[in-house]
């Protein structure tokens, strides 16, 4: 029986050419898939047809965009997931769900190999092949543009030889890698970190400079999942959908950061989050009204490991599937609604309130009405501070 492998399809250049060089440097049949995460673009039903006309002697395509809102881009709002404390993990997040996905495919159609497309110097390749261990160890991983050093010149020479039906002329400036969550772009002039981005990067979002009217939305949680908007029920996917539209109709989200690849290098990415910064800022701001305060500090760990361990690839990590845990129970009363603007670049929280609040009026107030006992401060400041008091004491003795 001729060997089959499974290859993560785009429809693109690289992984159309992929189709036919796999099968001359391996002998292999190749099984093409195509996982819709909200990247937009064309039908699915073309991109299949395609892998078939590029020599794949199946192709799947799977409409992923509920599974990915629900299963990957929810747990990173419930852990504020901000990769540098900036980057909203977009494409980090999705690679797990196309792994799934060729996984399943490699054991429907038998195959012993998984390929993807990415290059030796980033992190989906870890991404992609780390997740695959974790999910399947017996199946191995092969990458053509690394392993064979398949450069563009030598994919566009082999398109043409083989009069593939993809065009091979037009080349973006930039890396382009977007989903519902987000786009991330690189490369081109954007190397050079001292060049600002230009407008014609952006797609997702509008100058946040352009004078506009304000819009104002609010954000209904229930345990930590946005299940509204202005109090219309939402899926996750809509509630992303939607703030996507609306935020980035305000210039919410744009990113230009310089950020550490797991590789080992520094690397200069725009991206682009409208909705994932948005529904983060609001989920923020309602845990600092439901969560109590030892809870909420160290849960700022948990969050800075667990979006650590996403963007590292370790996505169905032992320590991964642990701290989901802790967060889904750190989660349990996160609910409520928050008050956005949106306006400018920026999504502003103007308004808090939920039945599961921390907050008690008579103990903040300033005012009549003051239950805060102030006459206890004194001894609380006294013992608090006891140790340090004994320490500076005998500091100064020496």
């Amino acid at each position: 029986m001729t060997e089959r492998v499974v290859l993560a399809y785009s429809g693109g250049l690289d992984t159309s050419v992929c189709i036919g060089w796999i099968a001359e440097e391996t002998g292999a049949e190749v099984v093409a898939v195509a996982v819709d995460v909200g990247q937009g673009g064309e039908d699915l039903d073309v991109i299949r047809k395609r892998a078939l006309a590029c020599g794949a002697v199946e192709a799947e395509v799977a409409d992923a965009k509920d599974e990915f809102a629900e299963e990957y881009c929810l747990p990173a709002i419930k852990a504020n997931a901000l990769y540098m404390d900036r980057y909203p993990l977009v494409s980090a997040l999705s690679r797990p769900t196309i792994v799934k996905h060729l996984v399943a495919a490699a054991r429907k159609h038998g195959a012993g190999t998984v390929a993807h497309g990415c290059t030796g110097k980033g992190n989906d390749q870890v991404r992609f092949e780390a997740g695959i261990a974790s999910l399947a160890p017996d199946l191995t991983c092969i990458a053509p543009v690394r392993d064979y050093a398949m450069t563009r010149d030598k994919a566009i020479a082999f398109c043409e030889e083989k009069g593939l039906p993809i065009a091979t002329s037009k080349k973006s400036p930039y890396s382009i890698d977007q989903n519902v969550f987000g786009r991330a772009v690189e490369t081109g002039f954007l190397e050079d970190i001292w060049n600002g981005p230009i407008e014609d990067v952006y797609e997702y979002t509008q100058n946040p400079a352009t004078p506009r009217e304000a819009d104002e939305v609010v954000v209904t949680f229930e345990k930590g999942v946005p299940v509204a908007l202005d109090g219309r029920p939402v899926s996750v996917l809509q509630a992303i959908q939607q703030l996507n539209e609306r935020a980035g109709a305000q210039g919410v989200g744009r990113i230009d950061m310089v950020e550490d690849r797991l590789v080992g290098i520094k690397s200069r990415e725009i991206y682009e989050s409208p909705g994932g910064i948005a529904l983060i800022a609001a989920h923020q701001e309602l845990e600092n009204v439901t969560v109590e305060r030892e809870l909420a500090r160290y849960k700022r760990q948990v969050e800075q490991r667990w979006t650590e361990l996403v963007y590292d690839g370790m996505w169905f990590s032992p320590l991964k599937r642990a701290l989901d845990g802790f967060i889904d129970e750190a989660n349990e009363h996160v609910s409520g609604e928050i008050r956005m603007t949106l306006h400018g670049g920026r999504a502003v929280v103007t308004g808090r309130r939920s039945d599961s609040s921390l907050y008690d009026f008579n103990l903040a107030t300033y005012d009549s009405g003051d239950t805060f006992d102030q006459s206890m401060s004194k001894g609380f400041i006294e013992i608090f501070g006891m140790s340090s008091k004994i320490a500076a004491k005998r500091d100064q003795a020496q």
